[in-house]
């Protein structure tokens, strides 16, 4: 039965690893191309793309940790552990805060409210979002001192006076998990506030057009409607890859559930998957690529029966060079 679970998630892992590889490596080239294009980027095209390149280093490592556990123990020798919790704890803190930087930043742009320390943040939402994303680094730098500390502990364990190293061993432990509950319930705590003050300015200004006659057909509903799908979906991802992290701390560190931990470790890659579909499909420029590279993709073996080579390439650079 173990063995069929593992199985199944296995596979899943494989095609989420997969599909979140694809859609985070096509958002960093579409907005490469474009900063290319342009010799400029805008702040959100600039979060995105390193959001998407930190992405990519944590479905790696997600996927290194998962087959060192599932299929090969022997792997994970303490050098290569050390490497890992590293790798994870880097791409998780810029992952994690690239994303509440663009939740924030969605909020200033986007929301109305006519509170005056509001509109003075909205005047400088970029300022704002950098000093978030350079304050955050704090946390990136104290996280890395505990586990660093925590991995030397757990190797040195049985060195020396056990009862005293056991004790050090429990302290760096416990200052590991306190600092690990800090840093991520504060993210989470802001984009959780953000989303909901921008689905709150969305849903009373859906209101307000509806009040004023414009029905569910105009233009502007529905794209009010498109982004509050958006944040309701990014809502979701967040608090799904949130509770996926806690699982996987608590059922490796306490309950010692192998099970719990594989479940916990496969939601965790839906947020750096799944996530950055979402992205694709609620940004306009993101979503105008996609939709021509399928039809693309879908055409190409007539393209390649009936044009020329050198009407294929063509197409394929107008596609990858598509914007706005």
């Amino acid at each position: 039965m173990i063995n069929l679970i593992q199985s199944i998630l296995s596979s899943l892992v494989i095609a989420e690893f997969v599909l979140g590889n694809f859609a985070n490596v096509f958002i960093a080239l579409v907005n490469g191309i474009d900063w290319v294009k342009k010799q400029k980027i805008s702040c959100t095209d600039g979060i995105l793309t390193a959001m998407a390149v930190s992405r990519i280093g944590l479905l790696w490592v997600i996927a290194l940790n998962w087959y060192a556990i599932v299929f090969n123990a022997a792997l994970y020798s303490s050098e290569m552990r050390t490497v890992v919790n590293i790798a994870w704890v880097v791409s998780n803190h810029f992952s994690l805060w690239l994303a509440t930087g663009l939740s924030i930043l969605y909020l200033l742009k986007i929301a109305n409210f006519s509170s005056l320390f509001f509109l003075h943040l909205k005047w400088k939402a970029e300022r704002v979002v950098v000093m978030i994303l350079l304050g955050s680094l704090v946390f990136l730098v104290s996280h890395l001192a505990v586990v660093s500390l925590d991995i030397k502990m757990e190797m040195n364990e049985f060195e020396g006076n056990i009862t005293w190293m056991t004790n050090l061993r429990d302290i760096a432990h416990l200052s590991n998990m306190t600092v690990f509950t800090i840093i991520h319930i504060i993210p989470f705590t802001m984009v959780l506030a953000a989303l909901l003050l921008l689905l709150l300015s969305l849903w009373r200004h859906l209101k307000n057009m509806q009040l004023s006659g414009k029905g569910s057909q105009d233009a502007g509903t529905k794209v009010h409607v498109r982004a509050m799908q958006t944040a309701v979906s990014f809502l979701l991802m967040f608090v799904i890859y949130f509770l996926a992290l806690i699982i996987t701390v608590w059922s490796f560190d306490s309950l010692h559930n192998e099970e719990v931990f594989l479940c916990g470790q496969f939601f965790a890659i839906l947020y750096p998957s799944n996530q950055s579909f979402i992205i694709i499909w609620g940004n306009k420029k993101l979503n105008q690529n996609f939709v021509s590279l399928l039809w693309q993709v879908r055409c190409w073996p007539t393209e390649r029966k009936l044009a020329t080579p050198q009407v294929n390439r063509r197409g394929i650079i107008c596609i990858l060079a598509e914007t706005k």
